[in-house]
């Protein structure tokens, strides 16, 4: 008979990391690690680990320098490093620790920072990529080159879809089928473990139509020889599809040339900079961006989550529209004032 207190198989840990988005998982490892290495220099025990280890784990945090930014962690990546223990733990099958009095010592670490006016009290967000934005980062492309016709369909497709970078990099050619309508685009939503038959219908401008930017980039890439595959690849200087990259010799990147989630990001990144945009832009302002307009233009809050996979009642999905709120649907206005 199987003992409940024995440790997961490597099948259960397996499963259990299939269930765990990808950034999530190597981020959750990466403060594992860090975590692990803290209590082999103050002579602590990571696992499992007393709430007092947890206490004094969050505590050195809010003062040791990063060797990235030479700042401590901010209050959401300390947040993060306590999830990553306790999950930890929850692989091993083991209980995991209290964390009440770490999240005292956080109360009071983002306290003392927003009394000094320090921008890491804040959480920082993506610019969202709103259409008027998103003209100015289209004009910045050459679009009769096939790199500028996959980075127009990217920026166009992702704002339309309201898709992450992760599950734009995952749609093939296959994925996004052209109807009478428009692209019905079958969409895989990691957070939600689920497929979206996403609608993008035509849009009122042949400029920053969805639909005739992916019936472009798809003509293109007929005519350099792909029909089948990925929707978004890498494309070098040269126009070339899938070039071979190598390191030490050996070839690395995916065989059909898939662009990768970073990669996806940094077209939007390098967009919004050649458009001279201000502001921090991400894979995750496309995404923020068709949020924040879709409720603009009054559309119903279960209808722009649904459209863009987010869970009903999202609080991330919340927040973005309580952004966009705050001068279109002011609580002040109409006061009297």
């Amino acid at each position: 008979m199987l003992n409940d207190s024995q440790p997961l198989s490597g099948a259960a840990r397996d499963a259990l990391d299939a269930g765990t988005a990808d950034s999530t998982r190597r981020a959750y490892s990466t403060d594992w690690e860090t975590f692990t290495a803290w209590c082999a220099t103050t002579g602590h025990r990571p696992l499992p680990a007393t709430p007092e280890t947890v206490v004094e784990y969050v505590a050195a945090l809010t003062t040791t320098p990063r060797p990235r930014t030479g700042r401590p962690y901010s209050p959401s990546s300390i947040e993060r490093a306590v999830a990553a223990i306790r999950t930890a733990h929850a692989a091993a099958n083991l209980a995991p620790p209290s964390t009440k009095g770490a999240r005292i010592v956080l109360r009071g670490y983002r306290d003392r920072l927003a009394r000094a006016k320090d921008p890491a009290a804040k959480a920082r967000k993506a610019q969202p990529a709103v259409p008027s934005a998103l003209r100015a980062m289209l004009a910045t492309l050459d679009r009769d080159t096939l790199i500028g016709r996959r980075d127009a369909a990217l920026l166009l497709l992702g704002f339309a879809s309201a898709a992450r970078v992760s599950e734009l990099v995952a749609l093939d050619l296959a994925d996004v089928p052209e109807t009478e309508h428009g692209i019905e685009a079958s969409v895989y939503r990691k957070k939600i473990k689920a497929f979206t038959d996403t609608a993008i219908p035509y849009g009122s401008s042949l400029a920053t139509c969805p639909v005739r930017a992916v019936r472009a980039l798809r003509q293109a890439m007929v005519e350099a020889g792909r029909s089948e595959g990925p929707l978004f690849v890498r494309i070098d200087r040269h126009g070339r599809i899938a070039p071979p990259m190598y390191r030490h010799g050996r070839p690395i990147g995916d065989s059909t040339g898939r662009l990768t989630a970073q990669a996806a990001a940094q077209v939007v990144e390098r967009a919004a900079e050649a458009a001279g945009l201000e502001g921090q832009w991400s894979g995750h302002s496309l995404r923020r961006g068709f949020a924040t307009a879709a409720r603009k233009a009054g559309h119903d809050l279960v209808r722009i989550g649904r459209h863009g996979g987010w869970a009903d009642g999202s609080r991330a999905l919340l927040g973005y529209l309580e952004d966009s709120d705050r001068w279109e649907d002011n609580p002040v206005a109409g006061t009297g004032l």
